[in-house]
């Protein structure tokens, strides 16, 4: 292979100074578990409100998947419009619009207000195929989103390196750093009062007039208000175990002539899905990203699946084959059974605990607005219109219940597995596989990752492996 890196994002952006762990008992007003966009977000109008917030993350802030996305924030979400429509309705559909637009407002607004330079770029997105047979979906997720309140188009002419049979075109979508915007939020979420602990994980839960939260190191923290932002909830209730599952998607990027760039963010899911972007660089070059290759945790063949998805770029865009240096990375999303996002209260009989998952590959916007939400629940004040439809204790329609089996029945199988295997997941003890690109243990059925030694590196899992 070529000479590669890592994630470019936190390459081009690395932790600053670690922020002590909380060793001792603490109390406050609001309990954020998770320091990615979701729970910086949260914290920060939190903050605002005059609540006391503690943020506990585990690892570093903004190095889980807020730090391996691409870096697109867009209301065009693939094929989303058209299928909402028809599944809940136009209203939902502008709903799940308005949602989108107001987190691109709230980006660029955070921006000019913490004065951080994310490289905050005004592009078109597009949703495209290359099949004829795919054009009348396209045509139909067009008019869906322009119906939903976008300035959506549909098109046949893009400035990628190839023809497309047709695509969607939404105009002034964004696309930025994400961890320099998300330093800021930390450096923010502090100056205003909050408190911030890296190395913290939260071991358990409980859920009462005051919350109790016990960490790894033995400590117990007291709150009004949980938040749950570590994507898979760290704890969730049956009702919402059940509609959840997770995918991962690699990506590979490159430095090329500025003059080879794509100016637009394109989305398809011909060739097993792809995403195209590219980001600023300096000096006539930006760097290339492209995203795809989506699979289940655990499932293995990664580095294969790298090797496509780079075959992909090289045979398609011009200069990436040419570069010394490749980028590469996963990321990880949190799906659920009828595509919209999970945000509020984590089950019906709770008021205190808060969850915000679910997000499918479309989490810097969804995240952005999850913390407005979030916040109005916690404080009361007036909630944003797209509650409803984001809200966890949603009914899950009849048409819909076929997938939650179909699911339900593959965790079954995961989990049966690992009884008769020697590596499982501590957390519910299904079998692991081994990701043979980063050497760590996946779990298919919720997502949890461990170094080769068996150390957690993200959960819901809270204990390492056992020998």
């Amino acid at each position: 292979m070529r000479g590669s890196g890592g994630s470019y994002w936190m390459e081009s952006a690395p932790p600053p100074e670690a922020r002590a762990p909380l060793e001792g008992d603490l109390v406050a007003d609001v309990v954020v578990v998770g320091a990615g966009v979701v729970g910086l977000c949260t914290a920060r109008e939190l903050t605002r409100a005059g609540r006391d917030v503690v943020v506990l993350e585990a690892g570093r802030i903004a190095a889980g998947m807020s730090g391996r996305t691409i870096g697109t924030l867009t209301s065009l979400h693939g094929l989303r419009y058209a299928d909402l429509s028809r599944r809940r309705g136009a209203e939902a559909a502008a709903l799940y619009a308005d949602a989108q637009e107001d987190a691109l407002r709230q980006a660029v607004s955070l921006c000019a207000e913490l004065g951080v330079d994310a490289e905050l770029e005004r592009r078109p997105a597009y949703a495209y195929t290359r099949d004829e047979a795919g054009v009348a979906e396209i045509r139909a997720e067009a008019a869906a989103a322009a119906e939903a309140g976008l300035r959506a188009t549909a098109v046949t002419e893009t400035d990628l390196p190839y023809p497309v049979a047709a695509a969607v075109r939404v105009e002034d979508q964004l696309q930025f750093h994400p961890r320099r915007l998300l330093l800021a939020v930390a450096d923010d979420v502090v100056a205003h009062g909050g408190r911030v602990h890296e190395g913290t994980r939260v071991t358990g839960l409980r859920e009462g007039a005051e919350c109790r939260l016990a960490l790894e190191g033995g400590a117990t923290v007291h709150a009004r208000d949980v938040v749950l932002a570590t994507q898979f909830p760290l704890r969730c209730h049956r009702t919402l175990l059940m509609r959840l599952s997770v995918r991962r998607e690699l990506v590979v990027a490159a430095a090329v002539d500025e003059r080879h760039a794509p100016y637009g963010m394109y989305w398809t899911p011909d060739d097993d899905t792809r995403s195209v972007r590219t980001a600023p660089l300096g000096g006539g070059r930006r760097l290339l990203i492209v995203a795809g290759e989506a699979f289940e945790p655990g499932s293995g063949g990664v580095r294969e699946r790298h090797a496509r998805l780079e075959a992909w770029a090289r045979g398609h865009l011009p200069g990436f084959a040419e570069a010394p240096r490749v980028h590469r990375w996963a990321a990880q999303d949190v799906h659920t059974v009828d595509g919209l996002p999970y945000v509020g209260h984590e089950h019906p009989d709770t008021q205190h605990v808060h969850v915000a998952t679910g997000f499918g590959g479309w989490g810097l916007g969804n995240g952005i607005a999850a913390g407005r939400l979030l916040t109005a629940h916690v404080t009361g004040a007036p909630r944003p219109p797209w509650t409803e439809l984001f809200d966890p204790r949603r009914l899950l329609p009849v048409r819909e219940v076929p997938e939650v089996v179909r699911r339900q029945t593959t965790v079954a199988r995961d989990y049966v597995a690992g009884r008769r295997s020697g590596r499982r997941c501590t957390h519910m003890g299904c079998e692991l596989g081994f990701d043979d690109a980063d050497q760590t243990w996946e779990c298919p059925c919720h997502g949890s990752r461990f170094a080769a030694d068996g150390t957690v590196l993200q959960g819901p899992a809270t204990r390492p492996l056992e020998d």
